[in-house]
């Protein structure tokens, strides 16, 4: 069985040509996938007002497949732990296809708690979007990971811009059918996740965290050090990791809360589904778009730095959206900027919480942050339904904005108190390697100096 499990033997030497092939084979998923899950991002709201009849329970549907990405983080990261990264992307990709199912089968059958399960697995195809990051990360050197996850991130922009605007025709496409043509898209969707879990089962060999971990220091790559147990033992360690982890929850959770009422505030104004379309297209372009930007700007400037930005464009973004109004303009403009707040959290986060924990407990930690961050967001979805129908959609970009302020408080703390000059993870007990980095910024370097950048972060070392 361990044999089964082993990736075929890889050189330091190979690690740049794997690193090239793993990133093209995630970009395609990504490409495959982001297609996929905006259908239910612009859908969704609109599919749970019909079935169920009531506005009020419009966030329920977002907010299912919310939390089925967060029910299935922990189980999906054990898999890859035990199995690696390319079982884990190809169940995923798997449970979406059969949730996208339920949902068409829901609004045939006129079911709405069918519907909220179906979202939930639903969820699954954003479950294996976000793992899709950090597997990108695998075989990146530590100076390197921010443009590595932005990269994939980057690829998901392409099918994401296209998804909401091919989901009027898709519908259109079961017209005089019984399958009601709001429900049409999710039948493509469907089919793009299963195409996705074939590309990632096909060609994602070799495996990259097992690659990474048979080219990690012997002794190291315990079951102990996998575990759940490690990983959360391993974010209590580290300060930098705890901020890490608060980014990502925050700005996921700020992102879901103001987006998913988005569609039904534009249609409280007049807007039909073609515009709601363009709007989340506009959206995704600022999360994914700009995402290597973000990433250049995390390894070049540092993590903290890129954490404040995403602060001041997630304030920004909830004072246009909520003093939007009727103007679609407006909405439009914050959505955009609201994209770009997220991605600049998503990449700095992830790069950081990576850079922060030992190598054998990423996985475990990786997997920890998407529950974290989707259940927070799974909340934060619920509770903005109930906050639009009572209150309005202002309001709900005030609450947005509020959700800030203890992750800007701690960004601050960890600034003013960030050592001066350490090795990557080393001011939490967690050294990663001789490329001489702080998990806060790239510009620093160990009292010996800057490192030989030609060697692997994952080469044993020989001392």
């Amino acid at each position: 069985m361990k044999k089964a499990l082993s990736a075929p033997p890889v050189t330091v030497s190979d690690l740049p040509a794997l690193q090239r092939r793993t990133s093209a084979v995630l970009i395609a998923s990504q490409i495959l996938g982001g297609l996929g899950v905006p259908i239910g991002i612009a859908l969704a709201p609109v599919l749970a007002t019909e079935v169920s009849g009531s506005e009020a329970l419009s966030g329920l549907a977002p907010t299912a497949s919310v939390a089925g990405t967060a029910l299935l983080s922990l189980p999906l990261a054990a898999l890859m732990t035990s199995r690696g990264r390319r079982p884990g992307l190809v169940l995923a990709y798997l449970i979406g296809a059969l949730g996208a199912g339920l949902v068409v089968l829901a609004t045939v059958v006129d079911s709405f708690p069918l519907l909220l399960l179906g979202m939930a697995g639903f969820g699954a195809g954003a479950s294996a979007n976000l793992q899709a990051r950090f597997a990108a990360a695998d075989l990146a050197e530590p100076d390197r990971r921010g443009r590595a996850i932005s990269t994939v991130i980057w690829a998901t922009t392409i099918g994401s811009v296209l998804g909401p605007n091919i989901a009027a025709p898709a519908g259109r496409a079961f017209r005089d059918t019984a399958i009601p043509e709001t429900a049409g898209p999710f039948v493509w969707a469907a089919a793009i996740f299963l195409l996705a879990g074939l590309v990632v089962a096909v060609l994602l060999r070799p495996d990259p965290l097992l690659t990474a971990r048979a080219l990690a220091p012997e002794g190291t790559q315990t079951a102990a050090n996998r575990s759940l147990r490690a990983g959360v033992a391993a974010v209590r360690a580290s300060p930098t990791a705890r901020l890490a982890l608060v980014t990502v929850a925050v700005s996921h959770t700020a992102m879901v809360s103001i987006m998913v009422m988005t569609p039904v505030h534009l249609g409280h104004h007049g807007a039909g589904i073609q515009l709601i379309g363009l709007v989340i297209s506009g959206h995704i372009a600022g999360m994914y778009a700009f995402s290597p930007v973000m990433g250049w700007l995390a390894d070049r400037f540092g993590r903290l730095s890129v954490i404040g930005l995403a602060v001041g464009l997630l304030s920004c973004a909830a004072l246009l959206a909520g003093t939007a109004g009727p103007s679609h303009e407006r909405t439009a403009a914050g959505l955009f900027v609201l994209g770009l707040g997220w991605s600049a959290g998503l990449v700095a986060g992830s790069a950081l919480l990576t850079d922060s924990v030992p190598q054998p407990a990423r996985a475990a930690v990786q997997g920890l942050s998407d529950l974290t961050m989707n259940t927070a967001a799974g909340i934060g979805g619920a509770v903005a339904g109930v906050i639009v129908s009572r209150w309005s959609y202002s309001w709900l970009n005030v609450v947005g904005a509020c959700l800030l302020l203890p992750m800007a408080a701690l960004a601050l703390r960890r600034a003013l108190t960030k050592p001066s000059a350490v090795p990557v993870g080393a001011a939490d007990g967690t050294q990663d390697g001789p490329s001489g980095r702080s998990p806060d910024g790239p510009t620093d370097r160990t009292p010996d100096g800057p490192a030989d950048a030609s060697v692997s972060p994952l080469a044993p070392d020989k001392t």
